[in-house]
C-alpha cells in the first residue's frame, strides 16, 4: 500500500479528535513570507476532517474514467517510444534526428512522471491489473523501482521536509535548508545542483545508498552492498539498452541513435529535476524539526504537507496560458504540478488532483494555511536563488 496508509507517525483524525491538549499535541507556528502561520491541535483535527472527506469522496468515485485515462497515457507513451526510436534510425537526416529525439524524450518523461511515479505510488492498485500494480512496476530509469518505493513512497512521503529524516532535502549532496549545518563542502552547492540536474536519474538511483551517512562514518559502503548490487544491475540494463543495443541495431547509423538516446535522457533528467525541485524548494516552502512533528496527528501531517510543497500553474502566468497547453503541461509533469495535492493524497490518481485543487485551496484559506503556487520560471528562479544562497556560511 502507499505511504499515507502506512506512515507510522500520523494518527487518524478520529483517534485524536477527542484527545486533550497535552505537550504531545503541539501548536505549530511557522513564518511564511514574513507572516506567522499557526495551527493548533483543535484546528488540525478539523483541517484533517475536511481533507479526509475529499480523499474519501474521490476514492468512492474511482472507476472506468481513471482506468481509461492511464491506459491511454501508456498507449501514447509506447507510440512515442516506437516512433521516436524508428525516426532515430534515419537520424542521419537532421529533421528525423530532431523529431526522433523529441518523441523519445517525451516518451521517457511520460514513463517516469505520469506513469511510473504514479503507478508505483499505488494509485492504480485498485484496478487489480498486474501491469499497473505498484509492487510489480519497473520504469525506464536507472533507479531500481523497489529502492525508489522505499526512499520515496515511504521515507519522503512519511517524513516530508523533516530535517535529518527526509533525504529528499538535498538528496544527500545539497544544502537546501538553513537548518542543515553548513560545511565547507557546501561551497560547491551550485555545481552539485547542476550535476544532479544533468545526471538526475543516477542521483535518484543513488538515493537509497544514503551517501551522507557513509560520509559521516555512521555506516560503511559494505553495509550497502546489496543496495549497490541492485543499482548496478539496473544501471547496467539501462546503459546496455540505450547506448549499446539500440545503436548496434542501427548499424551504420549508430552514432545518431546513440546521441539521440543520450539527448532524450538529458531532456528527461532536466525536466524531471525542474518539476520536482519546484514542487519542494521554492520560496515559502517550510522545513520541520523532529521535535515539532513528534506524535503528530493526521491533521498536523496534512498541515506539514501543504507548507512543505508548492504547485506549478504552468510555463507562463495563468492569465496568458491556453487551457489545452496547461493541460499538456500538467500531464508531462506527471501532475506533480499539483505537488500540494500529491503530498496530501499520494495514492489518489494524479490526474484527479486538478479536479480538487480549488477545493483544497479554499480549505487552506479557511484555516489560514498558505497555498504556494506559481508559474515554473518564477518558482525555479527562487529554487536557484536558494541553492546559491545556501552555499554561503552566512545563511
Amino acid at each position: 500500500m502507499t505511504a499515507i496508509l502506512e506512515r507510522p507517525i500520523a494518527k487518524t483524525v478520529e483517534e485524536t479528535a477527542e484527545a486533550p491538549t497535552t505537550p504531545d499535541r503541539k501548536t505549530i507556528t511557522k513564518t511564511v513570507a514574513g507572516k506567522s502561520v499557526t495551527m493548533t491541535p483543535e484546528q488540525a483535527d478539523e483541517f484533517g476532517r475536511e481533507l479526509d472527506a475529499i480523499r474519501e469522496r474521490v476514492f468512492a468515485d474511482l472507476g472506468e474514467r481513471d482506468a481509461t485515462y492511464i491506459r491511454s497515457v501508456i498507449k501514447a507513451q509506447r507510440a512515442l517510444e516506437v516512433g521516436g526510436r524508428a525516426m532515430l534510425f534515419a537520424g542521419i537526416f537532421p529533421p528525423a534526428w530532431l523529431a526522433g529525439t523529441a518523441m523519445l524524450a517525451a516518451s521517457k518523461i511520460l514513463d517516469n512522471m505520469e506513469i511510473g511515479h504514479n503507478v508505483m505510488h499505488g494509485q492504480y492498485d485498485w484496478m487489480g491489473d498486474p501491469a499497473l500494480t505498484s509492487r510489480n512496476f519497473e520504469w525506464d530509469s536507472a533507479c531500481p523501482s523497489d529502492q525508489w518505493r522505499h526512499s520515496h513512497n515511504y521515507m519522503h512521503h512519511t517524513y516530508t521536509n523533516i530535517v535529518d529524516m527526509d533525504r529528499d532535502i538535498g538528496y544527500g549532496i545539497l544544502r537546501m535548508s538553513e537548518d542543515q549545518r553548513w560545511h565547507p563542502y557546501y561551497l560547491g552547492n551550485p555545481v552539485y545542483a547542476f550535476l544532479l540536474m544533468v545526471f538526475f536519474q543516477y542521483g535518484v538511483a543513488l538515493h537509497e545508498l544514503e551517501t551522507e551517512r557513509i560520509r559521516s562514518g555512521e555506516i560503511s559502503i559494505a553495509d550497502k552492498r546489496e543496495t549497490l548490487s541492485g543499482i548496478w544491475r539496473k544501471v547496467k540494463r539501462q546503459t546496455l539498452k540505450d547506448y549499446v543495443a539500440f545503436p548496434l541495431l542501427a548499424g551504420p547509423f549508430a552514432p545518431w541513435v546513440f546521441t539521440g538516446n543520450l539527448t532524450a535522457n538529458l531532456i528527461r533528467n532536466v525536466w524531471s529535476y525542474a518539476i520536482i525541485f519546484c514542487g519542494h524548494f521554492p520560496d515559502g516552502t517550510q522545513e520541520f524539526t523532529k521535535e515539532e512533528t513528534a506524535n503528530e496527528s493526521r491533521g498536523m501531517w496534512y498541515f506539514r504537507q501543504v507548507l512543505g510543497s508548492a504547485n506549478l500553474t504552468g510555463l507562463f502566468p495563468r492569465r496568458s496560458a491556453r487551457p489545452d497547453s496547461a493541460k499538456l503541461f500538467h500531464i508531462m509533469s506527471g501532475n506533480l504540478s499539483f505537488q500540494i495535492e500529491h503530498h496530501l493524497f499520494p495514492d489518489i490518481p494524479a490526474h484527479r488532483h486538478a479536479d480538487i485543487s480549488e477545493e483544497v485551496q479554499a480549505i487552506c484559506e479557511k484555516y489560514g494555511v498558505p497555498y504556494n503556487k506559481g508559474p515554473l520560471p518564477k518558482q525555479f528562479g527562487t529554487v536557484i536563488r536558494k541553492i546559491v544562497k545556501l552555499a554561503s556560511p552566512r545563511n
